[in-house]
């Protein structure tokens, strides 16, 4: 049958479906391609490079589910504007990823909506967001991937690789043992470089800390490298004498070296000198520091700091003009220990008995008009913790009339007393040691008057040195 024929035969085939009914459709009822959402939806803008041959009406996809299409294609600059409309009832995030991909190798174009690969999801697309140049892309064209394939196999590299892989072949030959184990210690070196990637991360952040630090410093680091030419210029210039001094200097190191084997005898000599003195220090023990203790106190013994009160000093003096006793001490023959002591014929000032050796009770000092009785220091002293300006002894103290004690710090009044290491000292209507807070201040009533009272005590000249007879 010749073509003539055939299309005699077509014309009279659809001259006789003509009246049969058979028409062409309406094409004003035929869906729109692509899939326009339901409802108004919302419209978002993504820019693309390349959008292909994209059309309007094509369809906008998330997981190949149709949820909108194109509504609008154009062009703002050299970047393609591609306006999207989505359904109103499909959430996205806001840093979705857009692409134009193929339905199939000839099929047509539509765009594909999906969340980030490599980041997180964050917020939600709403109407008027945009997709940016960095969030989008397009797949390849059937006529890209077979020209590549053009390439390969007209000559682009088959014979290269033929080549390639003779050569390779050729230099492994025989040397399979020793490729294989350069590869295990490759997967070695490379499993380890795996181990210690977060040591490696945080070693290169530290040095791009480093790096923007030293940017940041850049003109200080500039202007100290300026400021060490004049310094390499000296050294420059002192090169000569500064190696003429290293050589002096291993020099003297070799006179010193012999001068110290030729001395070494001699040394040692010396030290084997210095050997009994050593020890007779080390027996001295604590007396040498004690007789330079006394050495700066002389003629008085060290404790005599203890009878300074205030502006005056405590003095004790015993007598003892038993002859007997007196040629007993000159002959060395102390007095026998039972023999009792003089009676007291007072009290020295201060009322508290001399220090060392055995002494008499001795009476509470004379306030005036009564002696003082025995009562609790506590009643008679204020608190530490609360401690008033002005304080006055309760009246069952029997303290002097205008015994008053001063908070630390006040105006130390005419004859009274501070106490720089808040220990009452002998002397006062206090018992000696008794403890107050540091700066407080007596009152001039509360230190005893001089009575020229004489407190009897035995002891010999050696007691006397030691201070034993001293307050």
């Amino acid at each position: 049958m010749t073509a003539r024929a055939l299309r005699t035969l077509a014309c009279a085939i659809v001259v006789a479906m003509l009246p049969a009914g058979c028409g062409l459709p309406d094409l004003t009822d035929l869906p729109l391609p692509g899939g326009a959402p339901k409802g108004d939806g919302y419209v978002v803008i993504a820019e693309f490079s390349d959008v292909l041959d994209l059309v309007p009406q094509a369809a906008v996809k998330v997981d190949d589910v149709t949820v909108g299409s194109v509504e609008k294609i154009s062009l703002a600059g050299w970047t393609a504007r591609v306006t999207l409309r989505i359904g109103a009832d499909v959430r996205l995030p806001s840093n979705v990823t857009a692409a134009v991909r193929q339905s199939s190798l000839l099929g047509e174009k539509y765009v594909t909506v999906a969340p980030p690969p490599t980041a997180p999801a964050s917020g939600r697309l709403v109407d008027g967001d945009l997709i940016p140049l960095s969030r989008t892309a397009r797949g390849a064209e059937v006529e890209e991937v077979l020209a590549a394939l053009g390439l390969l196999l007209n000559g682009g590299g088959l014979a290269q690789l033929k080549t390639i892989n003779q050569e390779l072949g050729a230099a492994l030959d025989g040397r399979e043992p020793a490729v294989r184990d350069a590869l295990r210690q490759l997967d070695t070196f490379i499993g380890g470089l795996d181990r210690q990637k977060a040591d490696l991360v945080r070693a290169l952040d530290a040095l791009d800390r480093l790096s923007g630090r030293l940017d940041r410093q850049k003109q200080v680091l500039g202007e100290a490298v300026d400021s060490l030419a004049p310094g390499l210029t000296v050294l420059a210039g002192q090169r000569a004498q500064l190696t003429r001094a290293l050589t002096a200097l291993d020099q003297l190191g070799d006179v010193g070296t012999r001068v110290v084997n030729r001395s070494r005898d001699d040394t040692l000599a010396d030290v084997r000198a210095l050997q009994p003195i050593l020890e007779q220090l080390a027996r001295a023990g604590d007396d040498l520091p004690k007789s330079l203790d006394f050495m700066l106190s002389y003629p008085f013994p060290p404790n005599v700091t203890g009878a300074i009160v205030g502006d005056f000093v405590n003095l004790s003096v015993t007598a003892d003009l038993d002859s007997a006793s007196i040629l007993a001490n000159l002959v060395a023959a102390a007095p026998a220990p039972s023999r009792p002591a003089a009676p007291p014929t007072g009290t020295r000032r201060g009322g508290a008995p001399a220090a060392g050796g055995p002494a008499p009770a001795t009476p509470r000092p004379s306030t005036g008009s009564r002696p003082l009785p025995d009562l609790p220091i506590l009643r008679c002293l204020p608190d530490p913790r609360n401690f008033p300006a002005t304080w006055t002894p309760p009246k069952d103290c029997l303290l002097p009339e205008g015994c008053v004690l001063l908070k630390p710090g006040s105006t130390v009044p005419i004859g009274g007393l501070i106490l720089p290491k808040g220990l009452v000292p002998p002397g006062t209507v206090f018992p000696a040691e008794t403890q107050l807070p540091v700066g407080t201040v007596l009152s001039a009533q509360c230190v005893l008057p001089l009575t020229g009272a004489v407190t009897g005590q035995i002891g010999g000249l050696p007691d006397v040195l030691r201070g034993g007879l001293t307050p």
